[in-house]
């Protein structure tokens, strides 16, 4: 059951993210990413309006969390996860891991990023020769 929430929180996260993206364009054009950097914001804030709600209340269900949380704001962004995690080693004075976990999932993102489209050059480039 948990799966399927997370399963439809997930759709309408990824809807609300192509509905802002949409939305950032229209607006202020397509020239530097506004509608990824609103979402990444947006989403961050949302986790942790959410987060520290579910630690001062309690009997909020599982399946809300995990709909909320994993699903909605996983499908609109899974950067408020990142920034949250991040968060919380900052919180509890692990500066290394911290400092560690943000450097390594910028650089290593970007260079995985990187490292894809350099394979798919290499595959198309091969298929030509």
């Amino acid at each position: 059951m948990i799966y399927l929430v997370v399963f439809l929180g997930a759709g309408l996260g990824g809807a609300f993210r192509l509905g802002v993206n949409e939305l950032a364009a229209r607006l202020f054009g397509g020239e530097f990413p506004f509608g990824t950097l609103i979402i990444n914001v947006v989403g961050a804030f949302i986790m942790g309006v959410l987060t520290e709600y579910f630690a001062f209340r309690g009997g909020v269900s599982q399946e809300l969390r995990l709909f909320l949380t994993t699903g909605i704001l996983g499908g609109f962004t899974t950067f408020s996860t990142f920034a949250l995690e991040s968060v919380v080693l900052w919180e509890r004075g692990q500066w290394m891991p911290f400092v560690a976990y943000v450097g390594l999932s910028v650089f290593l993102s970007i260079g995985g990023l990187i490292a894809g489209f350099a394979v798919v050059r290499l595959i198309i480039q091969a298929q030509t020769i």
